[in-house]
């Protein structure tokens, strides 16, 4: 399509390619190239959350993981704890309940960030989190019949 024929176009030029535009910036010479994922991959050479991060070091890869794990854990027991007393309706408690809410949204979208990585190791590992953390704040086996049922908070809604 010629953009010279639409209005507010006219004269407009192409963009520079990437040879030219790295001339013109200083950085002739220094190709850095940036793999960012669009499908589902698996291998430790990602960046999860931060740019560089954990890039190809396996250690900082598995902290990465252990993060992610931990943050889905965490956000299941958020979602199933009682940290106030039934039937509390004091300003403090609101407060309190709007602070675990706002924790717990932005612990699932940092979560849901990485997961946005496309490594499928970092879905595993959210999906584990998020599974083992229901298994022990929600599931039957671990609560007692005579235990108050609820949470601080509502079901999240997606």
């Amino acid at each position: 399509m010629d953009h010279g024929d639409m209005p507010g176009m006219g004269g407009m030029p192409p963009p520079p390619s990437s040879s030219s535009s790295s001339s013109m910036n200083g950085t002739a010479g220094m190709h850095h190239k940036m793999m960012m994922h669009m499908t589902f991959f698996w291998g430790k050479n990602a960046e999860i959350l931060f740019n560089g991060w954990p890039g190809t070091n396996t250690g900082m890869y598995v902290l990465a993981l252990a993060i992610v794990f931990v943050l889905s854990f965490l956000i299941e027991w958020l979602s199933h704890c009682r940290v106030t007393k039934p039937g509390s309706f004091t300003v403090a408690t609101g407060l309190l309940q709007t602070f675990l809410h706002a924790l717990r949204v932005g612990l699932a979208y940092i979560v849901m960030l990485a997961v946005m990585s496309f490594n499928v190791g970092v879905l595993l590992v959210a999906v584990a989190g998020h599974t083992l953390g229901f298994f022990f704040f929600a599931s039957k086996i671990f609560n007692k019949p005579a235990a108050v049922t609820g949470s601080d908070l509502p079901p999240m809604s997606c």
